[in-house]
């Protein structure tokens, strides 16, 4: 299997994790064996994933839980100083920082993944983020903008100084409708000319400021023929930028020998012992701020959150689960970020049944 990884490796499907820095990783569920992010075990998996050819991992920034019984997300590592732990102990893999563009000043920003960059030889990723859940705002004593354009107006002039800090030697000063900064620099610069930068969105907005900034759009999918329309809508916008955008996804994988066993799990965990309480408050904040699912999404996918957050669900059998990726690359997605109830425990058998079916479908280099 190959070594090479990072998000500019040649596999037509690029492979990542998504969410392992968080207290139940995706699955809002009460079972005993939900991942438990400590640390220990976000070392071993980001070991793991390393030697797999993995191409990157993918951290969500979170500041308050979602309540219930499980206190979903109640336990977060925080993405830079995780991204910066990871990069120190990995070889290859491309780890990502989160950085909620409403919380974290720029100049701080761009010098610590500036630091983390040179401890990781040039392989820290930013998947840019404006914001949107109110608990979060509350909790930093900020207010929430009423309106989606004005986030990412925050956040495209956030993009800016941090990108002008990365590529610039001589101090200057910025005088905008956000930040004012007098004779500001940053050094050192990263290692890589341009860090790979990921804009987690849906709306309008997020996806207009990921064809105008982002190298990947990151996005739910819930369907083939959506998958489809996504990757043709940001290609086609991104063209008339003269800019190449990927679209990557993220899923959640149930992988058992045999369909009636994956089922048969993915009942126990996301429905029989679903920590419903946290899977509505979270589907609530989603409707009113994040705009990133619809309203009727949002009233068909209850069951798709408890099991995964929104994921696309790959259930069922290695076979199974390696033809859903082919059909999801098939429709133009560049890379899924994926989650388990329990990665470490459950990575195993994807690395060793599922991606030897991936290299002869030729998603995957051998």
């Amino acid at each position: 299997m190959s070594k090479a990884a990072a998000l500019n490796s040649d596999n037509k499907l690029k492979l990542g994790i998504f969410s392992a820095n968080c207290s139940g990783g995706l699955a809002v569920t009460k079972v005993e064996e939900r991942w438990q992010n400590s640390w220990q075990n976000n070392l071993s998996l980001a070991k793991m994933c390393d030697d797999a050819g993995f191409e990157f991992l993918l951290p969500i920034a979170r500041w308050i839980g979602y309540g219930g019984e499980t206190d979903f997300h109640g336990g977060v590592l925080e993405t830079v100083t995780w991204a910066g732990g990871l990069l120190a102990c990995t070889k290859n893999i491309q780890v990502f920082a989160t950085v909620h563009t409403a919380f974290n000043h720029p100049v701080v920003t761009a010098k610590q993944l500036a630091t983390i960059d040179h401890i990781g030889n040039g392989r820290v990723g930013l998947n840019v983020v404006a914001g949107w859940n109110k608990p979060e705002y509350d909790a930093f004593g900020v207010d929430l903008p009423q309106s989606h354009p004005e986030r990412y107006a925050r956040a495209q002039e956030w993009y800016e100084i941090t990108s002008k800090l990365w590529t610039e030697r001589a101090a200057f000063d910025w005088h905008g409708e956000y930040f004012q900064l007098e004779k500001v620099y940053s050094n050192p610069h990263p290692l890589q000319k341009r860090i790979p930068i990921i804009n987690a969105a849906s709306s309008v907005e997020g996806r207009e400021f990921a064809v105008t900034n982002a190298d990947y759009l990151l996005t739910p999918v819930f369907d083939f023929d959506q998958a489809r329309s996504v990757v043709r809508d940001i290609q086609s916008k991104a063209s008339a930028k003269n800019r190449d955008v990927g679209v990557i996804s993220f899923a959640q994988v149930v992988c058992r020998p045999t369909m009636r066993k994956a089922q048969d799990y993915l009942r126990y965990y996301s429905n029989e012992h679903a920590d419903w309480d946290a899977v509505d408050y979270l589907m609530m904040l989603q409707g009113m701020h994040a705009q990133s699912f619809s309203a009727d999404a949002l009233a068909n996918f209850r069951d798709r959150f408890a099991s995964g957050h929104g994921a696309f669900p790959l259930v069922g059998t290695p076979q199974h689960v390696a033809e859903q990726l082919k059909f999801l690359s098939d429709a133009g997605i560049t890379g899924i970020a994926l989650s388990f109830v329990d990665y470490v425990a459950e990575f195993p058998y994807f690395r060793d049944e599922v991606m030897p079916l991936l290299e002869k479908m030729g998603l995957r280099n051998s």
